[in-house]
């Protein structure tokens, strides 16, 4: 008999979901942004330093995700094939990967931008710059940050819809993460 749980804990599912909603509105932010003519530079500017507050609370709330796996057995996916549940097992590393790497490519992207442009959390809390501004790694930080956000989203998208579509054919899967 196996000593994991049944479904994942309270604070679990709650930093899973308050993750999930921090990406979406991360994403929609994102376009906001760079979608906002320079005429407007206030409102860019605002909606930057947001973007970089979520993206940073993304990367705190995976490492509290995180935390708590160390801590913590994963529910067992019963009801799935082998294959299934490597799949999801995989699926699942590949998103923790991302939910870090993502954030810290765009702290990165932020240092490595010409223009002394501060970071900030929710404009209260200065977040420091360990790197000073450089065109070459700016070219080569930004397209990478696009693309593994983007990564996220469609993995993110897969990742519930898969779920959703496990639940529909009878498999308990959302009542791990939903309680």
């Amino acid at each position: 008999m196996s000593d994991a749980p049944e479904r994942w804990s309270l604070p679990q599912r709650r930093l899973h979901a308050w993750g999930a909603v921090l990406v979406v509105l991360t994403l929609a932010l994102s376009l906001a942004m760079v979608a906002l003519p320079m005429s407007q530079l206030l409102a860019k500017f605002l909606a930057y330093q947001l973007h970089k507050s979520f993206g940073l609370l993304v990367l705190i709330l995976t490492l509290a995700r995180l935390g708590f796996r160390l801590t913590r057995r994963a529910p067992e996916l019963t009801g799935l094939s082998p294959r299934t549940r490597q799949a999801a097992r995989w699926g699942q590393a590949v998103l923790y990967t991302l939910l870090l790497v993502v954030p810290l490519l765009g702290y990165l992207t932020a240092q490595a931008a010409a223009g002394p442009v501060p970071t900030t959390l929710f404009l209260v809390i200065p977040v420091p710059h360990l790197l000073d501004p450089d065109p070459a790694l700016y070219a080569w930080l930004r397209p990478t940050h696009q693309i593994a956000a983007w990564s996220l989203i469609v993995l993110a998208a897969a990742h519930a819809g898969l779920a959703l579509r496990h639940h529909l054919q009878g498999v308990p899967v959302l009542g791990r993460i939903w309680g």
